[in-house]
């Protein structure tokens, strides 16, 4: 089966992505900041995510939130208006369409690759992507007991005739 996947993934990161989202820290988290890329890919989506400035090596919640866009709130109040996780079907946790595996940082740094059957691209553009304080623990309602929201991003439509992309297939900048 990794034969069949490996070109396909290949092939749809040399591509530019559909959706991204930059991703900006809270009040008390100036310094996280990263990027979201999502690429159709079999009968779902692919994330690409890249974040930086976490506080601490460890695990953190990872969502796709109801609405965007992503407005700074007080301190750990994160982002105002976001709404609960996106979940279409109103299933439960861990089974909303936002769902997704926690981060790891390592050294304040994330990046992670990860598939989501639960939605194409165009079902998250305008909702927000969140980075929570603390892991999911992927049992309690309707959250996770994943804590407060230290960053935040909107998804919105990438253009494939972006200026600030550097050359070369797999990777875009978001425009600033």
């Amino acid at each position: 089966m990794l034969k069949q996947t490996m070109p396909l993934l290949f092939e749809t990161l040399s591509q530019y992505p559909v959706v991204c989202a930059r991703i900006m820290g809270s009040q008390l988290n100036p310094n996280l900041k990263g990027e979201v890329w999502v690429y159709p890919f079999l009968e779902g989506s692919l994330l690409v995510a890249d974040i930086q400035g976490l506080p601490f090596s460890g695990f953190y919640g990872f969502h796709i939130h109801q609405t965007g866009p992503c407005v700074v709130g007080e301190g750990y109040t994160g982002f105002r208006g976001i709404g609960g996780h996106y979940s279409p079907t109103e299933q439960p946790h861990p089974y909303h369409s936002g769902d997704l595996p926690v981060l790891m940082a390592y050294y304040n740094h994330a990046f992670m690759i990860v598939y989501s059957d639960r939605f194409v691209p165009s079902e998250i553009t305008g909702r927000a992507i969140v980075v929570h304080q603390f892991p999911d623990d992927y049992r309690t309602q309707p959250t996770g007991d994943s804590g407060g929201q230290i960053g935040c991003g909107t998804f919105y439509p990438c253009f494939e005739k972006n200026p600030t992309r550097p050359s070369g297939p797999a990777r875009t900048s978001l425009p600033t």
